[in-house]
């Protein structure tokens, strides 16, 4: 008999068999309804087999679903990435259905003509009407626009019959990129990129290159030529490009379609549910060429899938920490080998482990190493904020506060980077020193002073701003301590009333549509002074923007992990890179009570090699990764002592292994969120160590309750 594999969407480590009836053909990624329990379920066949029997009676599948079959690669892909996160393969099947279980767009309602019917009373107008429309349909304002008539005079075509409304399945036309529309003028390392890029998509094969460049050294125009080549050579090719926000689409978005003729599509969570089903179809029909989108854009079906870009690779937006755990970057090199694909990584900032595979020639590496065109890097400067501390309750040095003041009457924008929301970060009582948290969550809750509202960004709790501390009483007590971008702001207000001043941040710029207002704003020289958090650090490029200020440049080095030095690096850099990308000369000013820290000095020097070769250093004295790996097992519950005694299980039964190391279990840093304690264990492994396996070793001597939460993440980047 015929049995078929089949993944069901649930949290469970293996596949469904299912017999197979004798006239049912099933094959690879084929959706299908199977019953289990009670409920008839959604699943895609993994794999169908002959067999000559089974010790057990099998169920038998319901039906072969009328929804396109999922492409081979998409199939593997999924099954991969299930194994190497250790996630159930079914839920992960899940995430490459998402855009499938979307509601459908409402269908249009279009008019035609009823035969050769004619109004009785045929006025000029109601003749234009009809002239207009011919054999066609239109919609109700487009006829009323193309032909001049006013909705009355339809709506009396429609009445008496010779018109009619009829309805039409909305779908998603995207027209072919045009790859010769509208092409860039490359220097001569942008060009040898994209020959480089392009060519190994015209050969064929998985091929993954490093796009090295500094801040404006126009990484994008290179692999959009190179896609543009790829289109050129295949015009049925698919091409991804991921992006680490949301609020980047946008002008990408923009650049592609003045590039190409014709807008891609966008995949990402700000995409309304109707319109993402219609992006998934059209990608599985292999009618949508280029998709723009954030990190779950690796699980659509595509059939032809070409070239892969990461833009901003470095960036740790593309690790995915709730629900399914899985870093972007590593996924996107994983679906092009599979898939047979080049991969492009992007960045001026890459991380250590892709700066890592680029030093051992594991990844092709392609340099751009001066700004596009006339633009030069910008000057960089450390202030001293222990020789110009600023005035008290204040956050701006003197000499940042002259700077802005110049920049302000040269007619040049300023950028105020200091990467925290809100107003303060804290709230304390005077009276008893309590520190206003959370319910049931160790962190902090952070003032927001426009919405008169505390936040906690960890669990999106929320309450107004109390008149009298919630543990004394004290009255009139409570005090905002340390500064966000709002407070900043208010201080920029108070130093320049002239100046028009605006933030950017998740909290006052949403949704792509406010982020596109606010960056158009920023262009049009709308804006003088913009005071952002990450959100307006990278991938954006503001031609009048002379001056870039960091508050605090000091606040990714303290506490901190494996990563901070990294990651501060690579901020502050993004950041500064603002500055100074048109034809007006650049300067960062970056205030540090501890400027001689190796990182911010490197920084000033702009001796990125440098920092790289003594932070490798480091990382391989301690065998971390990019020369070691890491995986970190959470456990949360409500009941703490289920959570202890769950992780003193594990911690008894971890089997032997040579080259590896287990730490834990021990407290969470937060140890309480959302009412649940939690516990934590990290694993350390040699590079060559297989670490997948000896988890799934490790972690099936031991069964977690019902009411433990585990959380596997493999390559942890949030140590929390």
């Amino acid at each position: 008999m015929k049995v078929a594999s089949v993944l069901i969407p649930l949290p469970v480590q293996e596949a469904f068999d299912y017999e197979v009836a004798d006239d049912m053909v099933l094959q690879r990624g084929d959706q299908v309804a199977v019953p289990l329990g009670p409920r008839l379920m959604r699943g895609i066949v993994s794999e169908v087999r002959e067999t000559t029997g089974s010790n057990r009676r099998l169920k038998a599948v319901e039906s072969l679903l009328d929804d396109p079959r999922l492409p081979r690669g998409t199939v593997d892909f999924v099954e991969w990435a299930a194994r190497w996160t250790l996630s159930p393969p079914g839920e992960m099947a899940a995430t490459a259905l998402k855009g499938l279980r979307a509601p459908r767009p409402r269908p249009e309602r279009r008019l035609r003509r009823v035969g050769d019917k004619l109004p009785a009373r045929p006025t000029q107008a109601r003749t234009t009407v009809l002239d207009t429309l011919a054999d066609r349909t239109m919609t109700r304002p487009d006829l009323s626009a193309a032909s001049g008539a006013s909705s009355a005079v339809i709506k009396g075509l429609i009445d008496e019959g010779v018109l009619e409304v009829i309805e039409i399945e909305a779908v998603a036309a995207f027209d072919a990129p045009d790859p010769d529309h509208a092409p860039a003028v490359l220097n001569v390392d942008q060009s040898a990129s994209a020959d480089a890029i392009a060519g190994a998509t015209a050969d064929g094969g998985f091929v993954p290159f490093l796009l090295d460049g500094v801040t404006g050294s126009g990484k994008t125009e290179a692999y959009l030529e190179a896609a543009a080549r790829t289109l050129r050579a295949d015009p049925a090719a698919q091409i991804l490009i991921l992006l680490p926000e949301i609020a980047l689409t946008q002008d990408l978005i923009r650049r592609i379609t003045a590039r190409f003729g014709a807008a891609p599509a966008e995949w990402h969570s700000g995409i309304a549910p109707p319109r993402r089903r219609q992006v998934w179809e059209a990608v599985v029909a292999g009618r949508c060429n280029i998709v723009v989108g954030a990190r779950s854009a690796l699980f659509l079906p595509f059939p032809n899938l070409k070239l892969v870009v990461v833009d901003e690779e470095h960036d740790g937006s593309f690790k995915q920490e709730d629900g399914l755990v899985y870093h972007g970057r590593d996924l996107a090199v994983a679906r092009a080998r599979i898939e047979g694909a080049t991969v492009v990584l992007a960045s001026a900032t890459p991380s250590l482990e892709t700066l890592w595979n680029a030093h051992n020639g594991r990844y092709r590496w392609l340099k751009l190493s001066a700004r596009h065109g006339a633009a030069v890097l910008p000057d960089i400067k450390l202030l001293d904020l222990r020789q110009n501390p600023p005035d008290p309750q204040t956050w701006l040095s003197q000499p940042l506060r002259e700077a802005i003041g110049e920049t302000f009457a040269r007619g040049e924008q300023t950028l105020l980077f200091l990467n925290r929301r809100g107003y303060a970060p804290v709230v304390l009582c005077r009276a008893c020193g309590h520190r206003l948290t959370a319910p049931d969550t160790d962190s902090w809750l952070v003032e927001h002073r426009y919405t008169g509202r505390l936040v906690c960004h960890l669990t999106g709790f929320t309450m107004a701003r109390p008149k009298a501390c919630p543990s004394c009483g004290a009255e009139d007590s409570l005090v905002s301590v340390g500064p966000g971008v709002e407070r900043v702001e208010e201080e920029v207000r108070l130093l320049f009333p002239e100046a028009r001043t605006a933030v950017f941040s998740s909290d006052t710029v949403p949704d792509a549509k406010a982020a596109r207002a606010l960056i158009q704003s920023m262009v049009d020289g709308e804006i003088d002074i913009l005071v952002a958090t990450q959100a307006a650090a990278k991938g954006h490029n503001f031609p009048k923007l002379t001056l870039v200020g960091v508050v605090d440049a000091d606040l990714g080095l303290r506490g901190g992990d494996l990563r901070a030095a990294e990651r501060t690096f690579q901020l502050l850099t993004q950041a500064t890179g603002r500055a100074g990308r048109a034809d007006r000369p650049g300067q960062a000013l970056l205030q540090t009570w501890t400027p001689d820290h190796p990182v911010l000095m490197a920084l000033a020097a702009g001796d990125r090699d440098g920092f790289v070769e003594a932070e490798m250093a480091e990382r391989e004295a301690s065998t971390l990764p990019p020369y070691g790996r890491l995986a970190a097992l959470i456990l949360s519950g409500e009941n703490a002592v289920a959570v202890e005694q769950t992780a003193e299980a594990l911690a008894q039964a971890i089997p032997n292994a040579e080259r590896l190391e287990v730490y834990g279990p021990a407290d969470a840093p937060l140890g309480l969120i959302r009412g649940r304690r939690r516990k934590r264990l990290l694993v350390r492994a040699d590079r060559d160590v297989n670490l997948q396996s000896f988890l799934r070793a490790w972690l099936g001597r031991v069964k977690v309750p019902g009411s433990v939460r585990l959380t596997v993440d493999v390559d942890p980047y949030s140590f929390l």
